[in-house]
C-alpha cells in the first residue's frame, strides 16, 4: 500500500502543494486506539476504533503464485490438496497481528512454511526466486511476468483497506487532502488491486 498507493497519491498532491511533507511508516498491525503523532493509519481489515473516524478505502485480492522455474522443478498444483504439499512464502505466523491476513491457515490447512517475513516485498522476491508458493497481493505479483498465478478459483481472498483518522487530525487541511488522494489512487488502481 505504501509503495503503490500512498507514494503516488502523495506525489500527485505535491504537484499542486509543493510544501506538503508526508512521513510514511510501514508496519503490519491493527489500528491503535491511542497513538500520538500519527494523523492517518491505513490498516487491513475493518478496525475497531473508539476514537477517530474509520473510512473504507477499497479492497485488494491475494492470490497464489509461483515462478516458472519453481513449477518446473516441483510441478504445478492442480488442487488445494496438491498445493498443501508445497511450501509457502508468507508472513511470520507468530508475528502476524492482523487476523484478516491469517489466510493460509484457512485456505491451505497444513501447508508448511518455506520463507516467512514481515515484509511483503520479501514475499514477492522470494517467490520470484523459486523459494515456494507465495500468497501475494495481486497488485504486486501481477507486475512481474515471471510469476504465474495458480488455482485462481480456489485460492483467492479480497481484503479491505481502511483509513483511521484521529479526531484532532481532521481539522488539518493537509490530512483531508492526503485522505482524498488515497481514495483517488485506490479508485484509479481498482482493477490492479483486485487482480484484473
Amino acid at each position: 500500500f505504501a509503495a503503490y498507493i500512498a507514494s503516488p497519491a502523495v506525489a500527485a498532491l505535491r504537484q499542486d502543494h509543493p510544501e506538503l511533507s508526508v512521513e510514511i511508516v510501514t508496519v503490519t498491525r491493527q489500528a491503535a486506539q491511542h497513538r500520538s503523532g500519527v494523523d492517518i493509519e491505513v490498516v487491513v481489515g475493518e478496525p475497531a476504533v473508539n476514537r477517530g473516524r474509520a473510512m473504507h478505502l477499497g479492497e485488494y485480492e491475494l492470490g497464489l503464485y509461483a515462478s516458472p522455474g519453481y513449477l518446473e522443478r516441483h510441478g504445478a498444483p492442480a488442487t488445494i490438496e496438491e498445493a498443501v504439499r508445497h511450501r509457502l512464502v508468507y508472513f511470520v505466523d507468530s508475528m502476524l497481528q492482523v487476523d484478516d491476513l491469517d489466510l493460509p491457515r484457512r485456505l491451505l490447512p497444513g501447508i508448511r512454511d518455506a520463507v516467512t517475513s514481515t515484509n511483503v516485498f520479501v514475499h514477492v522476491e522470494a517467490t520470484r526466486a523459486g523459494a515456494g508458493l507465495g500468497l501475494l497481493p495481486c497488485f504486486m505479483a501481477d507486475r512481474h511476468p515471471d510469476l504465474v498465478r495458480m488455482l485462481h478459483e480456489d485460492i483467492h481472498q479480497r481484503l479491505p483497506y481502511w483509513a483511521v483518522v484521529h479526531p484532532e487530525s481532521w481539522r488539518r487541511p493537509a490530512v483531508a487532502a492526503v485522505v482524498g488522494g488515497l481514495r483517488e489512487q485506490m479508485a484509479e488502481q481498482r482493477d490492479a488491486l483486485i487482480g484484473r
